[in-house]
């Protein structure tokens, strides 16, 4: 279900992440950065800065790979139920299964014709729908959730990229503090 990269730049107008995620300002000449006003050529609060930045971002990284295991595990649960109810509509008379009561452990169950079944919606909350709606239900979720999926995998790769900026962004701001410290120690001699 992968979508064309146009219409994921569509989808995301003038943003870079779907989920909001600020991106990270690549300091292109430290001088000039660190010459900035909220900067005043103070090291220590700038790399402060950076490292709390850095921290959101592991942060937010967390958030991203939670909800993406979260996602990656919800696909095949949908993806089973839509097949089980592919399988009720073929079924025009009673039949025999067995059914997972919990890990490892089943029941044998007969399977009366059936033009209804009930889906678990979340929250402990459980609809009746007829096979019909519940098929067109199953793979309206299915899509979002793998269009969900993709968002965050966009997010994450995104999210690599701001590390990365920020890390050399902290790189050079304290290489930019050594060599000022060096030429000011051999000023002084």
């Amino acid at each position: 279900m992968e979508q064309p990269e146009s219409e994921t730049n569509n989808e995301l107008g003038d943003k870079k992440s779907y989920a909001g995620i600020p991106e990270a300002e690549f300091v292109e000449d430290v001088d000039a950065y660190m010459g900035r006003p909220e900067n005043n050529k103070n090291v220590d609060e700038v790399l402060k800065k950076l490292d709390n930045q850095h921290a959101k971002y592991k942060f937010m990284e967390y958030n991203l790979l939670s909800k993406k295991k979260r996602l990656q595990n919800q696909v095949p649960e949908l993806k089973r139920s839509l097949t089980m109810i592919e399988k009720l509509e073929e079924q025009k008379k009673e039949f025999e299964t067995q059914f997972l009561l919990s890990e490892q452990v089943f029941a044998k169950a007969k399977i009366p014709p059936t033009e209804t079944v009930f889906l678990w919606l979340g929250a402990n909350v459980m609809l009746e729908y007829s096979l019909k709606d519940a098929q067109d239900l199953l793979t309206q979720n299915i899509a979002a959730a793998s269009r969900n999926l993709n968002y965050v995998e966009h997010d994450l790769d995104f999210l690599r990229d701001q590390f990365t900026t920020t890390e050399v962004n902290m790189a050079r701001v304290f290489n930019w503090d050594v060599k000022r410290r060096q030429a000011a120690k051999a000023a002084a001699k």
